[in-house]
């Protein structure tokens, strides 16, 4: 097996996590099978009660793990299908550690985070860089582990002690260190400063860990000199400071690496072969070179509760933009924060009010995406009945479902005060519910997690045909409220549709509207399966759906 390290230096938000895919990218173009971890400090368990503000979105696996938002971009670059081990904390590293010695496994010694938890860490890697991951049996050749946060901080010290350890253990012609640091101008000077790389590459080696490869972020291209300096002082070769400046795309990202030999040095350094076989003209045209093509504009209402990130929509984002790339659209996204929509953002922010409702009109299509708390879910209920009544393409997931059931409970049943027991425990009118094996106590862990199957009701709707499926689909989920079972029929005798359902038959999954262009939401996650090449099946229908609309002048 062979190690790929990828740290990072100066400040967290490089692209430590393209880097470390895009590397993936290389290796599997040179024929090596890839699989990934990704390494977080913190001492949660996992990402699943971290805010989307805090940390972007949590994104989830087919086994339910709630994980970084790295491990889409794994997944969706390489193609690679995880689990929630490739996804290690030190919550997770310590909780095992604390279990181990209350079981008595540590004979009595005392137990210290050298070697007890350095020692846990390099056995958790091992082990997990083992399991193949691309559908295949046998192991992956190679595996790339990406380090979170910035090398000196207090948190990840045990984990740089780990991987200094852990060169050795695997040896020096199976371990690479590759290290992502930022190499700023001065806005008076106008001058590439190497000097925060310098003192960051410094204290990753007092740590005991030398890079093979600088991979240096920075706004243009690196000069010549700004190279030669970095290679004399970080004790690297010239060509072994590979420079990642901004790209129109993030798909340039490999092709830029690929032009400046990383396959080739990072194959030499591990005693790969395959360099030489590296083809990449299918990524270039169908990926980085297509998207900046585009030129016929759809655009999409994303009205959310967490649009100051982006990150925390970031694999609707994605799944939004290979739709767009599979049906030849340049994708334009207009964010709507979903409370200035409310009449009260009318008198308290007019200016916001005025811009978010425009949005709602120049969209060809609106899209609600998930999330937690009462915050804004009004708003998303006035852009379900906006896009309902408009005949405007409406696309609904998880969070989006539940307000547009809310909203059509509302205006169309007569239930005046509809609502989830999400937003008000004592509702008359319980139209969404908290599911019965929740855990009222306990947020982590405990939602309805993880792929699961849809069956379909009948073949005579939207989704159906999107997916070209006739029995079933496997989506992933993370919900811990449904529709109310109870009310299903008076839905569907007005012309609310639920065309899918759970294996049980008892729990709402995909709901249509009749005699509507596209008016479809669902309780799974579908963004969380798309890949380039291979888009989303709801994302594509409303993608294209939404610009039929705008070209043949649908209302």
């Amino acid at each position: 097996m062979k190690y790929i390290l990828v740290s990072g230096g100066v400040v967290s938000g490089l692209g430590k996590g393209v880097t470390a895919s895009s590397l993936g990218v290389l290796l599997k173009g040179c024929g090596h099978r890839v699989t990934s971890i990704k390494i977080d400090p913190y001492l949660n368990t996992d990402a699943g009660t971290m805010s989307p503000f805090e940390h972007g979105e949590v994104f989830v696996l087919d086994d339910g793990g709630e994980v970084d938002l790295d491990l889409g971009n794994y997944e969706r670059f390489m193609d690679l299908t995880l689990t929630r081990d490739n996804n290690i904390t030190t919550g997770k590293i310590y909780q095992y550690v604390i279990e181990r010695e209350r079981k008595g496994d540590y004979l009595g010694k005392t137990v210290q985070v050298v070697p007890h938890v350095t020692d846990a860490i390099q056995e958790w890697i091992e082990r997990v860089a083992n399991v193949p991951v691309d559908g295949r049996s046998g192991p992956p050749d190679v595996c790339v582990i990406e380090l979170g946060g910035v090398v000196g901080d207090i948190e990840s010290a045990p984990f740089l002690e780990a991987m200094r350890q852990f060169q050795f253990r695997v040896g020096p012609s199976n371990f690479c260190c590759v290290h992502v640091s930022l190499v700023p101008v001065l806005g008076v000077v106008g001058e590439q400063k190497t000097k925060p790389t310098q003192h960051s590459v410094s204290v990753l080696r007092s740590l005991g860990l030398s890079p093979h490869i600088l991979a240096c972020r920075s706004t243009d291209p690196l000069g010549v000199a700004a190279k030669e300096k970095l290679a004399l002082f970080c004790h690297v070769p010239p060509k072994n400071v590979l420079n990642m400046h901004d790209c129109s795309n993030i798909w340039q990202v490999p092709l830029l690496l690929q032009e400046q030999g990383a396959h080739e040095t990072v194959c030499s350094i591990l005693e790969l072969g395959g360099a030489s076989k590296l083809q990449l003209t299918r990524w270039r045209t169908t990926l980085a070179e297509r998207w900046d093509s585009l030129d016929a504009t759809v655009s999409i209402a994303m009205v959310g509760k967490y649009t100051d990130l982006a990150d925390a929509y970031l694999s609707v984002m994605k799944a939004l933009q290979h739709a767009c790339l599979a049906a030849n659209r340049r994708l334009e996204v207009l964010w709507v924060e979903a409370s200035d929509l409310e009449p009260a953002a009318k008198t308290e922010n007019p200016a916001a009010y005025k811009q978010a409702w425009q949005r709602m009109k120049d969209a060809d299509g609106v899209l609600v995406p998930g999330g937690f708390g009462t915050r804004g879910v009004e708003g998303m209920m006035l852009a379900a009945h906006y896009a309902r009544t408009n005949s405007r393409p409406y696309l609904g997931i998880c969070l989006g479902m539940q307000v547009a059931v809310i909203e059509f409970a509302r205006n169309v049943l007569g239930m005046a005060d509809a609502n989830s027991t999400e937003f008000d425990t004592a509702t008359p009118s319980p139209v969404v519910v908290f599911m019965p094996e929740g855990s009222t106590t306990h947020k982590g862990g405990t939602m309805r997690l993880g792929t699961r199957r849809t069956m379909l009701e009948t073949v005579e709707c939207i989704t159906a045909k999107l997916y070209q499926a006739d029995r079933f689909v496997d989506e992933r989920h993370r919900h811990r409220y449904e529709v109310n079972p109870t009310l299903v029929d008076q839905f569907e005798a007005k012309g609310l549709r639920f065309v899918g359902k759970d294996e049980s038959g008892q729990r709402m999954e995909v709901v249509e509207l009749s005699n509507h262009p596209f008016f479809v939401a669902c309780q799974f996650h579908p963004e969380f399966k798309s890949r380039p090449g291979r888009p989303s099946a709801l994302f594509l229908g409303l993608v294209l759906k939404g610009w039929y609309s705008v070209s043949s002048g649908a209302s």
